[in-house]
């Protein structure tokens, strides 16, 4: 199989250039989104993620199906996988106004979050940081959202969860410079990229290709 691949790129701009349909669960969970604009980053992430997996298997969106079932409740979320080809793993994120996707062989994970100026957030640091990370994040507040999305793609990965976030000592990663490239930790290769405000990392057994959609 091809290395993994991850894709990404602003809402409007993937909504143009991708094509695939939803199932009928995923249309349901699109309407229950009250805002329009949530609703369109739901979408287009769920269409992202099949133009990515088929990018990879060399096959078409249109036929790929997402499926989600959450192993606690049954609902329809949860760790997404692909009913046609259950080798790949897939992953997906969407923050306001930007969307991304990674697929590849063993574990994937994605996430993005817009990164504000200010100051950090004390409640986010004490949750997800270790004492050593808590030091390099000092207060400023898009160093704190750069762990936090690698950390968040490391649960995508289901590596982690959230009420254990601390245990993930990712001190060792550099935090400073815009995100951009590859960086190892412990066997996994986190692609890391900037979009105006967005931080993203897809994290992979494998050094990923990173594409992004539009200007």
């Amino acid at each position: 199989m091809r290395p993994p691949l991850a894709v990404a790129g602003y809402t409007d701009e993937v909504l143009d250039v991708v094509g695939g349909t939803l199932t009928e669960e995923e249309h349901r969970r699109a309407e229950r989104f009250t805002r329009k604009r949530d609703r369109l980053d739901f979408v287009a992430a769920h269409l992202l993620v099949r133009h990515c997996a088929a990018e990879l298997l060399g096959s078409r969106a249109c036929v790929l199906t997402v499926v989600q079932r959450c192993e606690r409740c049954g609902q329809g979320h949860g760790r997404p996988w692909l009913a046609e080809a259950p080798e790949v793993s897939i992953s997906l994120a969407h923050t306001s106004g930007y969307v991304c996707a990674v697929a590849g062989a063993g574990r994937v994970g994605v996430d993005a979050e817009h990164a504000t100026s200010g100051p950090a957030d004390h409640n986010l640091k004490t949750l997800a940081l270790t004492p050593a990370e808590a030091t390099l994040v000092g207060d400023d507040n898009s160093r704190l959202i750069r762990q936090w999305v690698r950390k968040e793609a490391l649960v995508k990965r289901g590596e982690l969860t959230l009420d254990r976030l601390r245990e993930a000592d990712l001190s060792a990663l550099p935090l400073g410079g815009a995100p951009a490239g590859t960086l190892e930790w412990e066997g996994r290769h986190f692609t890391e990229w900037a979009a105006g405000t967005v931080i993203a990392t897809a994290v992979t057994d494998e050094p990923a290709e990173l594409r992004l959609l539009g200007g």
